[in-house]
């Protein structure tokens, strides 16, 4: 079974009589909220999504009142926006769980050499300054790739990973259906960290993977970060209304 399959069985496991009260869809991300309260984000791909794999505003609004379990069988849409829902929803149920989480930024967390080759895999330029100092060189690749800014197309990504020491990969790997190709150029890799605020912070996940490190964010205002998504707001502004946590993925 693969991660994606993995996250889905086990937000059904602890979805319960849960039910989805409120759901946001903007142009960065999306934001489903429990009736616990319990908010959870992922990436929306919005802006990416060809018309008519978008949901209309109707179906979305549609899913309000439904049993999270009903909301969690949208991971296999062929819409990126009905899986994004669907990951939003269940990183909503897994922030309820108690976990011994890592405060701070990834990378306080991990052992970086000035001899490491890093790989990441989607853009997340605030980290690249302070990863440039401490590692060797560090290759970076996304879907809008800019050659002039060094950032190489995502599918150069493979032939990099499977030579690097150290591996970042964005959470929308889960939601597009690559990450169990990504992680199977990862086996020789020292730390595998899956990142961003899409990440499901949930150990049992990633058992039986190379990843060796979550890190994305838990909210602790919900009403606000519903509002920030609904007016298309991204990380940046989301940072007062939420947190950052890092998971090790115990291995015993």
């Amino acid at each position: 079974m693969g991660v994606r399959e993995e996250i889905e069985r086990l937000a059904y496991q602890y979805a319960g009589h849960a039910v989805v009260k409120d759901i946001r869809l903007g142009l960065r991300y999306c934001a489903a909220m429990l009736d616990s309260g319990a908010v959870g984000l992922a990436y929306s791909f919005l802006s990416r999504v060809i018309r008519e794999l978008s949901p209309s505003p109707e179906k979305i609004r549609a899913l309000v009142g439904k049993k999270a379990s009903r909301v969690i069988e949208l991971f296999s849409s062929k819409s990126p926006v009905y899986s994004s829902i669907a990951l939003a929803t269940a990183n909503a149920l897994f922030s309820s769980r108690p976990n011994d989480y890592l405060p701070g930024d990834i990378l306080e967390h991990i052992d970086l050499k000035p001899s490491d080759l890093v790989a990441m895999v989607g853009h997340f330029a605030p980290l690249l300054p302070p990863l440039r100092e401490l590692a060797g060189d560090v290759k970076v690749f996304d879907e809008r790739h800019d050659r002039a800014a060094d950032i190489l197309p995502a599918s150069e990504a493979p032939r990099w990973i499977s030579r690097s020491q150290v591996v970042l990969m964005t959470a929308t790997a889960i939601i597009n259906n690559t990450i169990d190709h990504l992680l199977h150029f990862c086996t020789n890799c020292r730390e595998v960290v899956i990142l961003g605020p899409s990440t499901p912070m949930v150990q049992e996940g990633f058992h039986g993977s190379p990843v060796t490190m979550l890190s994305g964010i838990v909210v602790v205002d919900g009403p606000a970060v519903l509002g920030i998504v609904s007016e298309g707001g991204g990380t940046r502004r989301l940072h007062p209304y939420s947190k950052k946590v890092n998971l090790r993925i115990n291995r015993t």
